[in-house]
């Protein structure tokens, strides 16, 4: 399998069935939400916006909202063990749930891909208050994760009904973070190309760029992954599967650990990628390391760019292109004690692509820190 062209992925509105207006939110279901949501204040400079509880009717969970920009986090815990949110985080440790998407219509969404064949996981229901209504929808996809479809055009309020606004008097700044740009699933092996079949055809998609085991492996790791795209390219869904090599893949290890398929990393954008790395970096968040003789030869590969070598090195920054433009990017660690969910910070500077450049030694740095945990 060769790597694809990226392609600019066009659709009219008649072939659109399900067209999308970008990522409403994103939940996470976590062991204790409120220790959460200061972790993600302090280290990310997200907001608070709103909260959902025993305090506002909610009494088998707590919920709440922060905000960056244009990105929505949600952190849900249980109130008590036998909570289908505790089973959850049993079994996967803190990890996503639901990929919202935000829609123009929630009952339509949800007829479009149910006749698709997909697989429901909330029906259509609208839920109101003074400020409005908020229409919603769902369906699963891949381990135990769900996408939920939000309509909100005629909604006033700060976030949703059921949620009222959650004002603290501890708000560090933000960091730069300004949208989620795309969030990549990890599936068992020989499961990449049934999900791409499934985003094929239950929700419009279309496969973008392909990489096969020869574009992403080491000496002793290997994975495959196909990225899926909507009509318009708001929403974007890497999948990587498993393949075969000497040691333990990051996936299998991901699968190991998370105990099901799930999300593996979420990907954010910045508009400057060393000032939101330097402070993200100041405020506690690890990212992985990146030998400094990468950057010996880096610009040889990529070409002329804007910004000083230096500082991307000292940060480990990676920098990669396609035929549009740069990209810069940079992974965090684990952002908990199970080896799986963590953040891509990512810079575009006309690139569309994912940084292939930057796989080999991405993935070395990856197995350097399975290593250390005793999973290569």
């Amino acid at each position: 399998m060769e790597t694809t062209t990226l392609e600019t992925n066009v659709q009219t509105k008649t072939a659109d069935f399900l067209p999308l207006l970008g990522t409403d939110y994103i939940e996470l279901y976590v062991g204790n939400a409120k220790q959460a949501a200061h972790y993600y204040k302090t280290a990310f400079g997200f907001q608070s916006l709103a909260y959902a509880g025993p305090e506002t009717g909610v009494r088998d969970r707590a919920s709440y909202v922060l905000v960056q920009d244009k990105i929505r986090l949600i952190l849900t815990s249980s109130i008590k063990s036998d909570h289908p949110v505790a089973q959850h985080h049993k079994k996967h440790g803190d990890g996503v749930k639901v990929l919202a998407l935000w829609v123009e219509d929630a009952y339509d969404a949800y007829e479009q891909t149910m006749k698709r064949g997909a697989k429901s996981y909330m029906e259509p229901q609208t839920l109101t208050d003074e400020h409005g209504e908020v229409r919603m929808s769902g369906i699963h996809t891949f381990g135990e994760t769900v996408h939920v479809f939000v309509e909100r055009k005629n909604y006033k309020g700060t976030f949703m009904p059921g949620y009222v606004e959650w004002k603290s008097h501890y708000n560090p700044k933000p960091t730069g973070l300004r949208y989620v740009d795309h969030c990549v699933g990890n599936v068992g092996w020989n499961q990449m190309n049934p999900w791409v079949k499934f985003y094929e055809d239950v929700l419009g998609f279309k496969n973008i760029l392909s990489f096969d085991d020869k574009d992403i492996s080491t000496e002793y790791s290997a994975l495959m992954s196909k990225v899926m795209s909507n009509g318009n390219g708001y929403v974007k869904f890497p999948i990587n599967e498993p393949a075969e090599g000497k040691k333990k893949s990051q996936v299998e290890e991901y699968l190991d650990f998370y105990e099901s398929e799930g999300v593996q990393h979420i990907a954010v954008a910045t508009n400057n990628i060393i000032e939101t790395v330097t402070e993200l970096k100041n405020r506690g968040v690890e990212f992985l390391k990146i030998p400094q003789n990468y950057y010996e030869t880096v610009l040889d590969r990529v070409g002329k760019i804007d910004e000083d070598i230096k500082p991307l090195s000292e940060l480990g920054i990676l920098i990669d292109k396609d035929d549009e433009g740069y990209l810069l990017q940079i992974f965090s660690k684990p952002v908990q004690d199970r080896p799986t969910l963590f953040f891509e910070i990512i810079q575009r500077k006309g690139a569309q692509s994912f940084g292939k450049g930057n796989f080999k030694a991405l993935f070395e740095s990856l197995e350097r820190e399975q290593e250390l945990r005793g999973n290569l």
